[in-house]
């Protein structure tokens, strides 16, 4: 049986889809399943492969923020996907409003996901009504139970690899990584970033409290965390650019806690049961806030836009992780 994932998206978004990887791998154990996704979903798969069989690169579509369409390139996705004869094409996108008409063109055999309310689809089975007020983690669940496919719980997953920690230990040999906080600035967009001085107090009241600044962030976020440590009065270690994916779990799991107002690293966290303050600048964190509280604490920043309150969550936070 072959089935067939369609989900374009970015690492939180993926991260928040492994419990409904999980469920499917569950209910269909021998099933070939395949995920197709933007170009660096393939070292994902790889991470993931207990869940996941095979990788296929999607070239963008005309509606689809994520990336830019390639119309020559899209043509020959189809020929190939069309090849591998799906069983079943699991949208798992959006809303399908634009990308079920699309995937009609894959030729599943089966295709199911979400639908805007009031669409035709709505009347079949094996669509679901887009639950929009649902987090996004259990959205995808309903969808599955939709399909009659069991729940398998709502954790979260982060596996680390040899090779992650192999990475880390050449980043530990040239730092001093002791007792230490993770300040991650980044984020997809600007508009959905903290202000730099912000990280910056909040990075120097923890230095103040004896505690080692690490500042992360992908290479083109390390003029964002050069920045933030400008703006320091205390000394932080840089380390945005130097990490891999995997070497930055590695970081995270052995860190005090977090403070970030990126969905990515706060669900990688959340994966490694790390403690963690995130400031939600997308006024959704119903929809993306990680799910355990006594770990985690999120503030909606577009409603709540309170810097005391954010200082003293996390000293209660991460004064409970020293604590353990």
């Amino acid at each position: 049986m072959n089935i067939a994932i369609f989900r374009v998206l970015k690492l939180g978004d993926l991260l928040c889809t492994v419990p409904a990887f999980r469920a499917l791998r569950n209910a269909f154990p021998r099933a070939h399943i395949i995920l197709l996704g933007m170009t660096w979903a393939a070292s994902f798969v790889k991470r993931f492969n207990s869940y996941i069989d095979e990788f296929m690169y999607f070239p963008g579509y005309p509606g689809l923020p994520e990336q830019d369409a390639a119309p020559s390139a899209i043509r020959d996705f189809f020929n190939r996907i069309r090849k591998k004869r799906i069983d079943l094409l699991l949208q798992m996108q959006g809303n399908g409003s634009v990308v079920n008409e699309l995937l009609e063109q894959f030729h599943p055999a089966l295709l199911a996901g979400f639908c805007l309310p009031g669409d035709v689809r709505e009347q079949q089975r094996t669509f679901l009504a887009y639950p929009a007020h649902l987090h996004e983690i259990h959205r995808l669940i309903a969808l599955l139970q939709q399909l009659s496919i069991p729940d398998a719980g709502n954790e979260l997953e982060f596996p680390l690899t040899p090779e992650d920690f192999r990475a880390f230990e050449q980043i530990k040999s040239s730092h001093s990584l002791k007792n230490y906080l993770c300040i991650h600035p980044g984020s997809a967009a600007a508009s959905r970033q903290w202000p730099p001085l912000h990280f910056a107090h909040i990075a120097d009241h923890f230095a103040a409290l004896g505690y080692t600044i690490v500042l992360t962030g992908s290479a083109e976020e390390k003029k964002l965390a050069t920045h933030v440590s400008d703006l320091m009065h205390h000394a932080a270690t840089n380390l945005a650019g130097e990490t891999t994916l995997g070497s930055l779990g590695v970081l995270l799991s052995r860190a005090q806690g977090l403070i970030t107002n990126c969905t990515g690293v706060s669900h990688m966290a959340a994966a490694l049961k790390v403690r963690s303050v995130v400031i939600s600048m997308d006024g959704e964190p119903y929809r993306w806030a990680p799910l355990n509280v006594q770990l985690h604490y999120t503030i909606d920043w577009t409603t709540t836009a309170d810097y005391s309150a954010v200082v003293a969550e996390a000293e209660r936070l991460f004064s409970a992780s020293s604590s353990l």
